[in-house]
């Protein structure tokens, strides 16, 4: 009997199109179809969902769901919206998006290093100088989050020859890389660090993380990438450590609002890189058919894939 499955986004029609696209024909015995279009009987059928972004409301005209697939890493919105859902939330956890993340972690890591910033403002000034060159050695650079992301980027880094450490919420080992964990952990990791890279997922316990009093911990000098969720910096405390000196530059891929509003601060502080969201986009081919090997498997063997502990948030 062929199964129906739903393709719950909020997202923006030629997106949603491109999932159907690919996913649909790696499904066998099994219709995608879209939310808007399922009939009131065949809401009742559905097990399984596909989400992108999608709408609480909508989720809950399907009574008998028992699993959503995110096409997405960040399930924080789907968390925070839907605490009590009688279904499981599971994250896309793709291999091929550890390696992009961790391919733009060292790109940007690389940008900082060799002052690309500063020899920027230069250029716009004509100003020939040159500054010293710190060996990789050298360069302290720490990252928030060890999971996924956090591991393949660390040890991207650690390949390249810079000295590497990271903070996990909980304790964890990483050959070449000095862990830290627990509250006093991020302290230490942000006291001896002179790269920040952030990509922890967004939970009640990492909004605004990064603050005025924790941004103060890192030396004079700094500089912060936050390639993980907007909310965990408070970017009003990020500015003033940014006017101030403490905080050389940030490069920021993601925003409190996004698209960033026309009249954000951040658009022409001179110390800060915008990015529009691009550091580790969601790879359709490969998350397809990642997406419909789970799917697969449940209905051959009514297993469901690892889903999102919601008192933790991830």
């Amino acid at each position: 009997m062929q199964k129906c499955i739903a393709f719950v986004g909020n997202i923006p029609n030629h997106e949603k199109q491109s999932w159907l696209a690919k996913i649909g024909p790696l499904l066998k015995n099994t219709r995608l179809i879209p939310f808007e279009e399922l009939s009131a009987t065949e809401c009742l059928t559905i097990e399984v969902a596909i989400v992108a972004n999608p709408n609480p409301k909508e989720l809950a005209e399907l009574p008998n769901l028992r699993w959503v697939q995110s096409v997405w890493a960040g399930v924080e919105r789907l968390v925070a919206e839907l605490p009590n859902a009688h279904f499981d939330i599971v994250r896309m956890i793709d291999p091929n998006l550890a390696s992009t993340m961790a391919e733009a972690v060292l790109a940007w890591t690389l940008y900082l290093h060799r002052d690309m910033p500063k020899y920027r403002c230069q250029q716009d000034r004509q100003v020939w100088m040159q500054h010293d060159l710190v060996e990789l050695k050298d360069r302290k650079v720490g990252i928030l989050g060890l999971g996924q992301l956090g591991k393949a980027a660390a040890e991207k880094l650690v390949l390249n020859g810079f000295n590497v450490a990271g903070w996990s919420r909980r304790s964890t080992e990483l050959e070449g890389v000095k862990c830290f964990s627990g509250a006093e952990g991020v302290n230490q990791l942000l006291a001896e660090t002179d790269i920040l890279i952030c990509l922890l997922p967004l939970t009640k316990d990492t909004q605004q993380l990064l603050n005025d009093k924790s941004l103060g911990l890192l030396p004079k000098g700094a500089s912060i990438i936050n390639f993980a969720r907007g909310p965990i910096i408070d970017e009003e405390a990020l500015l003033s450590h940014l006017e101030s000196g403490h905080i050389e530059h940030a490069v920021l891929d993601v925003f409190k609002t996004e698209p960033l509003p026309t009249d954000s601060a951040l658009w022409t502080a001179p110390n800060v890189t915008v990015l529009p969201h691009i550091s580790a986009p969601t790879n359709i081919r490969t998350a397809s058919k990642i997406v419909a090997t789970n799917i697969a498997r449940y209905f051959e063997s009514g297993e469901i894939p690892e889903a999102v502990i919601r008192t933790r948030g991830y």
